[in-house]
């Protein structure tokens, strides 16, 4: 088993407060957040992107195994995942995770491809930590 961590800070409350976070690798280190970051174009991080940045890793990652599982081993894959915050009644909630996948994979036919993304897709950690819809989009490149 592994655990991961980060911490996050706020000084201040509400709209007029900053936050930083630092993550136990230290790539980031007291990395500014707040309303302005997350709502706006404010230099910073937010928890959205980072959520995206997560998305985008654990997928890639999940789908390179499988490729290579499946006896694939050259290519090439890419993922842009977008992180939808929206506001509710009761707040605010991660109503989606679109992920965009561009790919060349040495041998692979459309079909078989397009069935181990779906699975990758399915059951990357991230894919089952979210509680929301998650969409995948690829492009299979010659």
């Amino acid at each position: 088993m592994t655990t991961r961590t980060a911490t996050a800070r706020y000084d201040g409350l509400g709209r007029d407060g900053q936050g930083h976070l630092t993550t136990q690798s230290g790539v980031l280190s007291d990395q500014p957040y707040g309303f302005g970051t997350r709502f706006g174009d404010e230099p910073g991080t937010n928890p959205e992107e980072l959520a995206a940045a997560a998305h985008a890793g654990c997928f890639t990652m999940a789908l390179s195994f499988a490729l290579a599982g499946a006896g694939y081993s050259a290519g090439r894959l890419e993922t842009k995942a977008a992180v939808t915050i929206e506001k509710e009644d009761s707040g605010f909630r991660i109503t989606r995770s679109a992920l965009a996948l561009t790919a060349q994979v040495d041998g692979i036919d459309e079909a078989e491809f397009a069935r181990i993304a779906a699975d990758a897709k399915a059951n990357c950690p991230i894919s089952k930590l979210f509680d929301t819809e998650i969409t995948l989009e690829h492009r299979l490149e010659r």
